[in-house]
């Protein structure tokens, strides 16, 4: 269990499973029945969260707000693609109640102070905060006032502004963990980082997760591997749609794939071999697969035996290879053939 472990909705988080969320920001592209159809998505593939992002154009942007990449062309300003992603507080409402059917959990990344009052109003049971906010402690703040955990991505952050985001969440008495995240799109598999998972981990005794925008799978099952606690990939319903994100994103068979991994490595993390154990159950197989003495050639009633008349060959029901020094020297009180094991009760 990693230090600092809580919950999110009543699923442990740093408990030995790793909790999948898959981060849908703004694949829906400001389309609501297709928001909807990302929570079937991420149900259905068998995450443990659907994660969006709130925006409020008027609380978060200005129109001096430059695009990360030019893409769209029904936007001509951020600021205007801001205001096309918003939801009203009911259909967030919405949405969150249709996870909660689906038995998922819902999360929403605030991006303003508004933001933060309209997910706290429908009941956030955890906050997600992007690379871009580290530094914004008045959101920090916000969220960790509300007493429920906090999950910092590092993004674009140096120790020194990680640990301070972490005190200021700490400060207020909320539950914190720390995403290793490199904000490149998609991100090269040799700045991946998952040895900051250790890092992390030794820095801020709390949970750690890998949010990964590679757009490959391998990152997300690696830091499983490694005892990630959380993993945040960008999931896509088809990697035809549209939208800055779907070139980092991953469709429903990778997150079929990472919830697959999830169970089968918790499985095989709670359930520790004992070697010495595990070999004496497997007793029977291993005489299967061993070997014994055997005569390479037919050998006469008296003869004395010598190592060049002796090999190895299955099973390993007869007498023991290694004991060949104990063979050598004796004297067979029978004839024997090459076609059946040596046996003690052929020696004088």
């Amino acid at each position: 269990m990693s230090a600092a472990a809580f919950s999110i909705a009543g699923r442990p988080i740093g408990a030995g499973k790793a909790f999948l969320i898959a981060e849908v920001a703004q694949s829906h592209d400001g389309s609501l029945g297709l928001a909807h159809a990302f929570v079937d998505g991420a149900a259905d593939a068998g995450a443990d969260a659907v994660k969006f992002q709130t925006h409020i154009a008027d609380a978060e942007s200005t129109l001096d707000e430059q695009f990360r990449v030019k893409f769209s062309r029904q936007d001509a300003t951020r600021y205007d693609y801001w205001k096309r992603m918003e939801f009203t507080p009911e259909q967030w409402a919405g949405l969150a109640a249709h996870a909660e059917e689906r038995g998922i959990v819902f999360l929403s990344s605030p991006f303003s102070l508004a933001a933060v009052d309209l997910l706290q109003g429908i009941g956030m049971p955890a906050w997600k905060v992007g690379s871009g906010e580290v530094n914004s402690h008045d959101l920090l703040r916000a969220m960790a006032a509300t007493g429920k955990p906090v999950l910092i991505s590092s993004g674009m952050s140096a120790y020194s502004d990680l640990g301070g985001a972490v005190d200021v969440v700490r400060a207020a008495g909320a539950p914190v963990a720390v995403f290793q995240c490199t904000t490149k799109y998609p991100t090269p598999l040799a700045e991946v980082g998952l040895n900051v998972l250790d890092e992390l981990r030794t820095r801020f005794s709390c949970p750690v997760g890998l949010s990964d925008h590679s757009g490959r799978p391998y990152p997300a099952l690696a830091a499983m591997a490694r005892g990630a606690d959380l993993i945040e990939v960008h999931f896509v319903l088809d990697r035809a749609m549209f939208g800055p994100d779907v070139p980092v994103s991953l469709p429903p068979a990778d997150l079929r794939l990472f919830a697959d991994a999830r169970d089968a490595f918790a499985e095989m993390d709670a359930h520790p071999v004992d070697n010495d154990a595990m070999a004496a159950s497997l007793a029977p197989m291993r005489a299967l697969f061993n070997k014994s003495l055997a005569p390479k050639a037919p050998l006469s009633k008296g003869a004395v035996l010598v190592a060049d008349m002796l090999t190895t060959k299955k099973p390993g029901t007869g007498i023991p290879a290694h004991e060949i020094d104990k063979v050598v020297g004796r004297r067979l009180k029978k004839a024997v053939s090459p076609d059946r094991l040596l046996r003690r009760d052929d020696l004088e």
